[in-house]
Order: structure tokens, then sequence, then C-alpha cells
């Protein structure tokens, strides 16, 4: 018979013990540094500082070791650390048109102010193991020099704004609700989403553009822009009444231009998606953009089809990954009570079934 037990704090600080024994690893082997996983690992720690809503390469560094990697524990560690931060202030609005553009590219446009810049990135490689990289102290070759014009560069969309072939977007004025101070509540408007989505489990919002591409959201995008560089950012000081930078921040941008054939109320033209987050993040920032734009049929007068990423509470509610893991990681913890009540039941049941059966084969 299955009976309610009870665990101790013994058993607790035994599993911590065990846990830190495994993050470890092999003694023998030189421990990886805060310093080596920020430079090597640059990627998962964009990664993390994305979810976690924190710019902090150092703080998501020690995230991912403490996590042994698992992202989402990372993610986890930091958003919950952040929330031990003073609040001094809000940066103002950075200009990613002032951007140091390490990487840019257009596929509407081949020929474009600045030029494309393919920057590091995957795109052309093989996708083969190199196994050079496990000659651990080999020397890689060196990159050449970024060109020093790389600043400044207009956004793509403008030229089709000049011709008025491409939707403007508002101007904001109101401060838009924070969402790492405001639970998420419905229905929402375009930076709320946005916010959402930036922060959200990249595979989850991967999954949701790749959706609308197959047809589960009238999707055709083109990607109008991508880019990643180096933003300033500034903070308004009220003792000098201006806004002094305060620093500077890795992120990527990216712009869509889809097509819109108009509607009872916007007349034919191309419409925008868009993505922004922390680090180098550009599978993270295309997603974003087409599921932003998936998100905006009842803005511009469209029709909802019925597809997963038109329906921005489904998307929403679920790109959470630190919400998502903690709903479904609560079920293996005890649950005792609640399990015999459900066997009592089960018991009862099978029991008067069983009963049933009697009767009717007795009579």
């Amino acid at each position: 018979m299955y009976v309610a037990v009870k665990g101790g704090e013994r058993a607790i600080d035994n599993a911590h013990a065990w846990l830190a024994e495994e993050r470890r690893g092999d003694t023998d082997i030189a421990e990886m540094s805060i310093a080596q996983i920020r430079e090597q690992l640059a990627l998962a720690v964009d990664r993390v500082m994305a979810e976690g809503s924190l710019y902090d390469p150092d703080l998501a560094a020690l995230a991912i070791k403490q996590a042994r990697g698992d992202m989402i524990e990372a993610v986890f560690l930091i958003r919950a650390y952040r929330t031990t931060l003073p609040r001094f202030g809000a940066s103002a609005p950075i200009d990613t048109g002032a951007m140091a553009c390490d990487r840019r590219i257009s596929a509407t446009f081949k020929d474009l102010p600045g030029g494309q810049v393919l920057g590091p990135t995957f795109d052309y490689t093989h996708r083969l193991l190199d196994f050079a990289l496990a000659a651990e102290g080999l020397e890689p070759s060196e990159a050449p020099e970024a060109a020093a014009d790389m600043a400044d560069l207009p956004h793509v969309t403008d030229f089709l704004a000049q011709e008025d072939l491409i939707q403007r977007e508002p101007e904001g004025s109101d401060t838009p609700r924070d969402l790492t101070r405001e639970p998420l509540d419905f229905p929402t408007d375009r930076p709320l989403r946005l916010q959402a989505l930036s922060r959200g489990d990249e595979g989850f919002v991967l999954s949701m553009a790749y959706s609308t591409q197959r047809g589960y959201g009238r999707n055709h995008p083109f990607v109008g822009e991508l880019r990643t560089g180096k933003v300033a950012v500034e903070m308004d000081i009220p003792e000098l009444g201006f806004a002094i930078e305060i620093g500077e921040a890795v992120v990527t941008e990216c712009e869509t231009v889809n097509q819109f054939t108009g509607s009872k109320t916007e007349p034919p033209q191309f419409t925008r998606g868009y993505g922004l987050t922390f680090g180098h993040c550009e599978r993270k920032a295309i997603s974003m953009a087409l599921v932003d734009r998936a998100m905006r049929w009842a803005e511009l007068g469209e029709d909802n089809v019925g597809a997963p990423a038109q329906d921005e509470e489904f998307v929403l509610y679920h790109a959470d990954n630190v919400q998502a893991s903690g709903f479904l990681e609560h079920i293996k913890l005890p649950h005792y009570v609640d399990f015999q009540s459900e066997l009592e039941l089960i018991r009862r049941l099978r029991a008067d079934a069983m009963a049933g059966q009697h009767q009717e084969a007795a009579e």
C-alpha cells in the first residue's frame, strides 16, 4: 500500500552537496572560469541576458556555470537576482540608427548605404565538426579590422518610408508598462507584447515564427534589415536637466517587411514586424519580428484565421520559460496526499464497477 512519507533536511543537504560535486566534474581538469564562459560561450551568455531581462555578461556567465549549462535554470537565476536590485531610474530609448554595427544585412536591397556587412555568422559555414578546435592552445586566425564608418547607418525601411510604401510607426508618447514589475494581463498592447517576446524562450518563439511561415498566420516576410552591434545607453538626470551616457550594450535588431494587400481601414502597403534583443541573438530577433507581425492582425484589420501565433494569450503565456518550467517541474515534488485521494477514488470506482459486473452476471 502507498503511504505518505516525509523527507528531511539531511536528504536535501546531501542533494545540494552531490549537485555541487557533479557541477565541478573531474577535479583533474581545470575549472572553467567566468571569463572563459563569457568570452567563449558568448551566444549562450547573450541568450541568458535576453531571457533574464538583465544585461550583465559576467552575471550571465556565472549563472550558466552554476546551472551546469542548463539555460532555463540560468535564466531563472538571473531573474531571481534581478528582483533584488534597486532601481534608480529608467534609461532613455536606445537609438539603433546610431548603432556601431558588427553585422548588418538586408534581404530586400542588395546595394544600400554602408553596404552589406556579413560580420561573425554561422550562415556560410559548412556545419562540419572542426576537429582543429580539439587541439587546444592553437591561436585563431586574425579577423579583419571592422570599417570605421559602421555607425549611424540609416535603416533600410526608411527608404520605403520615403516613398510611403510602408506603414509608418506611430510616435510613442506614453511610457509603456513594465512587464518586469507588473503581471501580464490581456488584452495587451504592442509594447507589452514585444517585451514578452523579447524575454520569451527562444525555442518557443522560433517554433511560433516557423508556424507562421508554414501558413499558420498569413505571414510572408522579407528581412528588411538585421543588425547587431553596440548602442549607447543614456539616462536622464533630473538634477542636470539632460541625458548622459551611462554605458553601452550589444543588441540585435530585426525589421521584417511583410506583404499587405490592404483592408477596410488600411491601404495596400508593406507592414513591419519588429524584434530587438540583448546580445547577438539574431534567430530570436527574427522570430520575434515574425510573431509580432502575426499578432498585429486586429490592428491592421485582417481576419483572424485561428493560427496559434495570432493568439496573443496563447503565445505570451506560454513563451515564458521560467514560468513554464516552474509549473512543469512542480509535479515532481511531493504530492503524496493528493495521490492518496486519487488512489482511494480509483479503488472505489473499480470496486463499484466490479460489483456492477458481478450483479449483471448473477442476473
